[in-house]
């Protein structure tokens, strides 16, 4: 059968970067309030000349560059984001035009914190049915310029920044000793809208809006649904927690992640976290963290992979691949 191979991964920040102190200056809160709660220590911020697509093309080039491969060979762009450069077109239209590899399929999808899953899977499902031979998947945000710099609750939580996997089709036995994206559990539940969202939008109130957030609601839901979709990810092919070398989860809260990985009895030294060093990153998150531990040598060749990932809407999903 075929399966979506990863050739390579790649990510990129903004020059700024915000600590807790710098941000403690600004806005009524304190670097140890934040790094109790959170685990987040600083984060980048977009300045002037910094896009989504900025970001977004920068991390493709890395990846492409460490998979060895021309831009001009790639067929597919999915791009996931919840800060697109504009309404329309597509940023990931943006992002194949300055690769210059025009002509190939290019559109973003909008899932919040957990867009990079479905990117992933949708890109994993393109390539399966011969739509496209070699993809790149982005998570890419600039969620500073949807935040309520009033709020500290929120304010304090989220960082820019992007990541970029490049995955190739190969032809492969079909079970679980494959290398690539082995399966992809994604689920929505539209009911928990008001539990995070941003307040605005073109069809509603014509404006951008800010971003609205009941903490407590979505860790519940978080830790819950996490735990469940990675079950059922593991048990669909037929492997177990154990089996699995690095969970590399959504970087929205470091206790979610200590929640999440009791919950499933995965040790915390197999659980990849960032989310001091870049707080979250919304959709860029997971390729983010994916990238750091594969280029500081913690993921190596044959190692099981699972990724995860819950966002606003509420959307969640998680992917089992093998390197």
């Amino acid at each position: 059968m075929t399966r979506a191979h990863l050739l390579g991964t790649g990510s990129a920040l903004p020059k700024r970067l915000v600590t807790n102190a710098e941000l403690a200056a600004e806005v009524d809160t304190s670097d140890e309030w934040i790094v109790e709660r959170t685990g987040i220590r600083q984060r980048y911020i977009a300045g002037e000349g910094e896009t989504t697509a900025t970001l977004a093309t920068q991390a493709a080039l890395n990846a492409l560059d460490d998979a060895g491969i021309d831009a001009k060979s790639i067929d597919l762009i999915v791009l996931a984001t919840a800060t697109p450069d504009n309404t329309f077109p597509a940023t990931a239209t943006k992002v194949q035009h300055a690769l210059g590899c025009n002509g190939g399929i290019a559109f973003d999808v909008a899932a919040v914190c957990s867009g990079f899953l479905y990117a992933l899977g949708t890109a994993d499902s393109m390539i399966r049915t011969g739509m496209a031979k070699r993809a790149l998947v982005i998570g890419a945000e600039t969620f500073s310029r949807i935040l309520d710099w009033e709020d500290r609750t929120t304010c304090v939580l989220f960082g820019d920044g992007a990541g970029a996997a490049v995955l190739e089709a190969r032809e492969v036995a079909g079970d679980a000793a494959d290398t690539g994206i082995l399966t992809t559990k994604l689920h929505a539940d539209g009911a928990q809208h008001d539990l995070l969202y941003v307040d605005g939008g073109p069809s509603t109130t014509q404006t951008v809006g800010h971003l609205r957030m009941k903490g407590r609601e979505v860790f519940r839901h978080a830790v819950t649904n996490l735990a469940d979709v990675l079950k059922e990810t593991v048990e669909a092919v037929g492997v177990k927690t154990e089996d699995v070398d690095w969970v590399v989860p959504h970087q929205a809260n470091k206790r979610i992640l200590d929640a999440t990985a009791k919950k499933m009895g995965i040790a915390p030294e197999r659980v990849v976290v960032t989310v001091d060093k870049h707080a979250n990153t919304s959709a860029a998150s997971v390729p983010l963290a994916l990238d750091t531990a594969r280029k500081d040598g913690r993921i190596k060749a044959g190692d099981l992979i699972l990724l995860e990932a819950m966002g606003g809407g509420f959307t969640w999903g998680a992917s089992l691949i093998r390197l």
